[in-house]
């Protein structure tokens, strides 16, 4: 059998794994609706580029002029999020057909994602993923580093036990394809909600079934 390109697939989970990027959009134009403030599902998506929360939140409130406390903003969107994925949180279509196709060819996988641990893990229960990545789960609160820096897809090729030359990352943002780059992992950006023009040299796939090429 000839031996894959990649031996271990690094997955970013918003957007990658799962299709919750409008719902992230829709969750933070309803916590600063709370505060008066008028926020357009256009201009949320226009804006949208991964990275730490805290980022996206302390940017946002500077555009609107709002005088919150990132303290006060988090809990709320948080809380959002939470509500709008019990609601309407799907898989990423063709996710499971390509863990399958990972599954088969003896290709390790596992997740690395911006998010909190306990948020990665009821995002994926919640679209059936969860058994995939038992064991499997790296998020930036482990390493105190958030994408755009490489750190945690260092980190989580070290854990998986794999070189970084070994290793693919898929990610949908901007911010994220930038750590996959930074990290010297092949990286592979899956479009996704608003997708940014940026100069990165790198591969872009529009369905995840693509993904096989280049394994």
């Amino acid at each position: 059998m000839k031996q894959p390109q990649a031996q271990c697939v690094i997955f970013d989970c918003d957007g990658t794994l799962i299709d919750s990027e409008r719902l992230c959009c829709q969750a933070l134009c309803e916590t600063f609706h709370q505060f008066g403030a008028s926020l357009s599902m256009e201009e949320a998506i226009r804006h949208f580029e991964g990275g730490k929360l805290a980022d996206i939140l302390s940017a946002t409130k500077q555009r609107l002029g709002v005088d919150i406390s990132i303290d006060q903003l988090e809990p709320l969107y948080r809380a959002r999020v939470d509500r709008l994925f019990e609601e309407g949180l799907q898989p990423m279509e063709g996710v499971f057909d390509l863990l399958a196709y990972l599954n088969d060819s003896k290709v390790e996988y596992c997740v690395a994602s911006n998010g909190p641990r306990d948020k990665i893990e009821r995002s994926l229960e919640l679209t059936g993923l969860l058994p995939y990545f038992d064991g499997k789960i790296f998020s930036a609160f482990d390493t105190n580093s958030w994408k755009p820096e490489p750190d945690l897809i260092m980190y989580s090729a070290m854990i998986m036990g794999f070189k970084l030359e070994d290793c693919l990352y898929v990610d949908d943002t901007t911010k994220g394809v930038e750590a996959g780059l930074r990290a010297g992992v092949r990286t592979i950006q899956l479009s996704g909600l608003n997708n940014k023009h940026h100069t990165l040299d790198l591969k872009i796939i529009k369905h995840l079934k693509e993904l096989e090429t280049f394994i």
